[in-house]
This record gives structure tokens, C-alpha cells and sequence, in this order.
């Protein structure tokens, strides 16, 4: 296996500056490719169902070329924001206000792809694999994502404490508030927990939630210092795409799954049962297989390259940049995704019992 294909996804890159070169609606191209072409594509190509031996595992988590193109992704992804608050807003050629929300619409899903990599990267060891992910975090205004998944979503996953957790019937409207002001809230709480463990004052230097308040800030004033105050707005706008694309990749991975309470009050433990996968070949290459979502659940740590698929776990008819459009128009996708989640369901419940 080479990590020559997932070099393919800076081609998406390629499209945003193609579509700034082209002017006017073709700054529009980006989110074209991403939500009409790849899922077409997708359904062409089909699904890649490879599993790996376990030599075979070792030896890919070993391989540089598949780190390179993540911590690749960081640099990408700050260039790209530096060069597009240019364009818009102090080139000496004005854009029209088209051309410059289309640029910060097609850069803002690029970015919310970029949470994508962040995500991969902060669940690493490495120092430095983390410093790319948080600067990825900070170019889109979502630090707090690093506490809140690594330290609150991992631990309650698929429960209702989860505000990262869509219930079944739940629209992403619905969805999309609760988790922004639940998952902040979490991280809030998880962050302060830690400071008071350590007899540290919440405001204090150590305290990463005020950090990761302010570095974006800092970046966002930084570009209106330099390109004019047009770059804020900007910079507010597509921190927004990026993270509405994110939540929405989050209202479909557990879409509706939920793990069993036990007598005792706890949780069973997470299984590849709750969270949903999609196999689609050109979709994971994108995405860097966070589409095997179960097995990410069972071995965070695993490098994306490793990841592997589970017959027990629920599939998606589709790959995220299809189904994500479908979560967009509520009944819809209830139609499509509220069947799947009922017969899931109730054969595992069958199972449980019978066993």
C-alpha cells in the first residue's frame, strides 16, 4: 500500500486556486468537486473493504510518507488561509462579493477537512504532531475540539451525556447548536477539572482554554492588520464552514446508536457497533479513512493508513460528502437513515438476547 493517493487531496487545493484563477462563480468549484463529483465518483469506483495482517498493520503504521501527508495538510492549510485573505481583501484588483464569498466558502470546506487531519493528528504521541493539529484548530477558531474530543467525546461515546452524540430523529438544525455550546461547555469543564487537580487557578497561563480563545484571535487580528479589515469577516466566515462541515461529519457518525446502560449505572464498553462506516475507495482517501470510524473508536491511537473495517458495524449507504448533503434536508435522510437504525438495532437486541 503507498501513500501516493492520499497525496490526492491536495488537488482540492488545486481547485481552489483554479477556481480564483477562471474569476467569478467558479470560485464555487471546490464545493462542486467535493459534494457532486466525489460522490459520483464514489458510487463508480466503489467501496474497499481490505483488512491487513498483522505484519502488514506494523509495518504501515511505520511508514513516514503517510505522516507526511497530514503534517502536510497544516502547512497547506495556513498558506491557503494567508493567501486567500490577500485576495480578498488587498490585491489591487478588487473581487466581487460573489467571487469573494465563493473563496471563502471553498476554503472554509477545504479548512473543515482540515479538522479532519487536526483530528488524526492530535490523537498521536509525537510533540510535533500535535503542535500541526492545534495550528489547524486555531486557523478555524475550534481549539477546544482537542479537549473535548480527546478527553469528553472518547469516553462518552454513543450516551447521552455525548453532546457529539445525534439521537435517533434528531435533525442536524437541532444538532448543530446543541453540540457547539455542549461540547465548549465540556471542554470548559474537563479543562477546569484538570487545573483543579493541580491546584491551578482557572485564570491562569496553564489554562488552555484560554489559549485556545485567544491564539485565534491573535490570528484573525494579525490578518486584518496586514490585508485590511475585510480579512476578519473572513476569517469569522470561513471558521464558520469549517465548522459546521465538521458537526456535520459528527451528527452522522453515531447517527441514532446508543450503548446499552447496565444495572450498575455504567456503560458497556464501545464496540464497532457504535459508529457508523462507509468504505467508499475515493471518499476515505479524502477523508484519511475516518470513514473506518468504528475501528478509530477501538484503537485511537492507530495511525489512519491501519485502520481497518468490521462486519458489525453499521454501514452508510453512501460516503460522508454524499451523506452530508443529505443530512441537510431533514426527511430525507430520516427516511434514508431512521430504517438502518431501526433494523440495526433490533438485531442486536435479537443478538443480545439470544446470546
Amino acid at each position: 500500500m503507498s501513500a501516493f493517493p492520499y497525496f490526492g487531496v491536495f488537488l482540492l487545493h488545486g481547485c481552489l486556486a483554479l477556481g480564483y484563477w477562471l474569476g467569478g462563480l467558479w470560485n464555487f468549484l471546490t464545493p462542486a468537486v467535493i459534494f457532486f463529483l466525489v460522490p459520483l465518483l464514489d458510487s463508480l469506483i466503489g467501496r474497499n473493504h481490505t483488512n491487513y495482517t498483522a505484519e502488514e498493520y506494523e509495518e504501515l503504521e511505520n511508514r513516514i510518507s503517510f505522516r507526511l501527508v497530514t503534517v502536510m495538510y497544516a502547512v497547506v492549510q495556513l498558506a491557503c488561509l494567508i493567501g486567500c485573505a490577500w485576495c480578498i481583501a488587498a490585491q489591487p484588483k478588487p473581487m466581487q462579493w460573489w467571487e469573494m464569498l465563493g473563496m471563502t466558502v471553498s476554503l472554509g470546506i477545504l479548512n473543515g477537512n482540515g479538522i479532519n487531519f487536526a483530528h488524526e493528528l492530535l490523537h498521536k504521541p509525537s510533540k510535533f504532531e500535535q503542535f500541526s493539529g492545534k495550528m489547524l484548530l486555531m486557523t478555524v477558531s475550534y481549539m477546544h475540539f482537542f479537549i473535548e474530543h480527546l478527553r469528553g467525546h472518547h469516553v462518552r461515546i454513543a450516551t447521552p451525556a455525548d453532546p457529539a452524540t445525534a439521537r435517533r430523529g434528531e435533525n442536524f438544525y437541532a444538532f448543530f447548536p446543541r453540540v457547539l455550546i455542549g461540547s465548549w461547555k465540556s471542554a470548559w469543564e474537563l479543562e477546569t477539572e484538570r487545573l483543579r487537580k493541580r491546584n491551578i487557578p482557572i485564570v491562569h497561563w496553564r489554562n488552555q482554554m484560554l489559549w485556545f480563545a485567544a491564539l485565534p484571535m491573535a490570528l484573525a487580528g494579525a490578518l486584518t492588520l496586514a490585508f485590511g479589515w475585510i480579512a476578519f469577516p473572513f476569517f469569522i466566515l470561513q471558521s464558520y464552514v469549517a465548522i459546521q462541515e465538521l458537526e456535520l461529519v459528527n451528527y452522522l457518525e453515531h447517527y441514532g446508536l446508543m450503548r446499552r446502560q447496565m444495572p450498575n449505572g455504567r456503560y458497556e464498553n464501545v464496540t464497532p457497533a457504535h459508529s457508523w462506516e462507509a468504505r467508499e475507495t475515493l471518499s476515505n482517501i479524502l477523508l484519511v479513512k475516518l470513514q473506518r470510524h468504528a475501528d478509530h473508536h477501538i484503537n485511537p491511537i492507530r495511525r489512519y493508513q491501519a485502520l481497518r473495517v468490521f462486519d458489525e458495524s453499521p454501514q452508510m449507504p453512501t460516503g460522508y460528502p454524499g451523506m452530508m448533503i443529505l443530512a441537510l434536508i431533514p426527511p430525507l435522510f430520516f427516511k434514508v437513515m431512521n430504517p438502518r437504525v431501526d433494523e440495526f438495532t433490533a438485531l442486536r437486541e435479537a443478538n443480545t438476547v439470544k446470546n
